[in-house]
């Protein structure tokens, strides 16, 4: 087949591993450019075999390419996207691993030309770190990887970032904009704010701190895991799916609140049923999904 030239707009976790990936199945066949917030990430992403050229010049990086792959926060997609469009050829393809889809295409619909598509996408994967120098080639193999087919792309340009795709091992799924963000709220971006929640209670522990670190094992290290990813990303997303995410948190709330209330009046009954109704809906959950996903 000819040689695929993708070009890969932040070369961190994310971007970095997608190169590693496509080119540890494509070898020669593919040519990966890149760009990065800085030099050090650029040299980085190079030395790992993830991109066969770094460049600072957007030009450069993306002139040539069939597919442009976007993994920047999501507040940055857009201006980085209106600085591209004057050096993309006709017929490429624009997509992305944003965790906020409706945004992204709320903004691009805007000002893509019609020879111009958007294929969008969600890699449900990552890892606590991050920066190029954290990627791993199998970090999508077997995670659920959603593609939002209502963008306007026609199928020859969905199929051919669907076969890309299917390259890294991910599980591909498809869900309309609306739902995508609603879902994701849900399973990702609360789970994110909750995490650094429990972070920032156990930093308003005041004089008790040093005694709460000799107790924090197992338990607070899953549950807070996350609480260390980046940044800038999470507060992007944040941002751009705001009304999802607060009303799952204010769900949340109502969820807290009812438990207190049981705590406070001594019903252990109640107390006891929000444990073990939470216990038999995540083992079904696992049990339901294990075979399609690694989460």
């Amino acid at each position: 087949m000819a040689k695929l030239n993708l070009a890969i707009v932040g070369v961190g976790l994310i971007g970095g591993s997608l190169g590693l990936a496509l080119k540890d199945k494509l070898a020669e066949d593919i040519y990966i450019t890149g760009i990065s917030r800085t030099e050090k990430s650029m040299a980085e992403a190079l030395a790992c075999g993830a991109v066969d050229m770094v460049s600072s010049d957007i030009a450069a990086v993306v002139r040539d390419a069939d597919i442009i792959f976007l993994s920047t926060p999501v507040l940055q997609m857009i201006p980085m996207v209106k600085k591209m469009l004057p050096f993309l050829k006709p017929g490429a393809i624009l997509t992305d691993a944003g965790s906020t889809k409706q945004y992204v295409w709320n903004g691009l619909r805007q000002i893509l030309p019609a020879d111009i598509y958007y294929v969008a996408g969600h890699p449900m994967t990552g890892k606590e770190k991050s920066g190029v120098q954290a990627a791993d080639k199998n970090l999508f193999v077997n995670k659920c990887y959603v593609i939002v087919e209502d963008t306007g792309a026609p199928k020859a340009a969905l199929d051919k970032v669907l076969s890309l795709l299917r390259l890294t091992g991910a599980n591909l799924t498809t869900l309309d904009i609306r739902k995508h963000d609603r879902c994701a709220s849900v399973i990702s971006h609360v789970p994110h704010v909750t995490a650094a929640a429990l972070v920032t209670l156990l930093n308003r522990s005041a004089g008790d701190m040093d005694s709460c670190l000799k107790l924090a094992g197992g338990g607070f290290k899953d549950t807070t895991r996350i609480a260390s990813s980046n940044s800038d990303m999470w507060a992007d997303i944040c941002m751009t799916n705001p009304d999802a995410i607060v009303q799952n948190l204010e769900e949340l709330q109502n969820i807290l609140g009812e438990v207190i209330a049981s705590i406070r009046s001594q019903d252990r009954q109640a107390v006891y049923d929000y444990f073990a109704a939470a216990k038999k809906r995540r083992d079904c959950i696992l049990d339901q999904t294990e075979k399609m996903f690694d989460i």
